[in-house]
């Protein structure tokens, strides 16, 4: 599958950004409200790249006093490193509806790699006359990477959070004119 060259700019009420860490027994998952970015696709993936920003204020995990926690300096620290980042820096295709793109993420002035592994779902119309595409991506990074490091033991040489954040995206794009 090929998509139409030219910069797409994603659909913030058709696009979640999200994640899951291991929480004691089970999983916590949240998602972040705010957000831009936009892909330039090209003839040549090679020349193909990926930028997007995220409010980390906009954090949402379904619980207030967790999303509070999260903001505060024992997580993301938001008054001083409000945005996290992600540029891509080379995109493969993987097959006919799957790509990997790799690039740079940033979160509270820490920059480390990030493979995505990216489903297209496909491009097509819409109702109001524009032009989209899907994508479903997923990746994994380590917090402690980041300096993101706060935890509480448990008994058993456990901890309360992992380490592992599985990040997940479900995407449109709108094709700019």
């Amino acid at each position: 599958m090929s998509i139409t060259t030219g910069t797409w700019v994603l659909d913030p009420t058709h696009t979640e950004i999200g994640f899951a860490v291991r929480h004691i027994m089970s999983k916590v998952r949240g998602k972040f409200e705010t957000f831009e970015g936009s892909v330039v696709t090209a003839d040549d993936l090679g020349s193909s790249s990926v930028k997007v920003e995220v409010d980390l204020t906009s954090i949402n995990t379904g619980t207030a006093d967790r999303d509070n926690h999260l903001r505060s300096a024992d997580f993301f620290e938001v008054e001083s490193h409000p945005k996290m980042t992600f540029v891509s820096t080379d995109i493969l295709a993987k097959g006919d509806d799957e790509l990997v793109v790799n690039g740079d993420l940033t979160i509270k002035g820490v920059t480390r790699p990030l493979e995505l592994k990216v489903d297209l779902l496909g491009e097509g119309g819409d109702p109001w006359g524009g032009t989209r595409f899907g994508v479903e991506a997923t990746g994994q990074i380590s917090r402690k990477e980041f300096g993101i490091d706060f935890n509480i033991p448990l008994d058993g040489d456990k901890v309360m959070i992992g380490d592992k954040i599985t990040i997940t995206i479900n995407a449109e794009a709108v094709l700019q004119a």
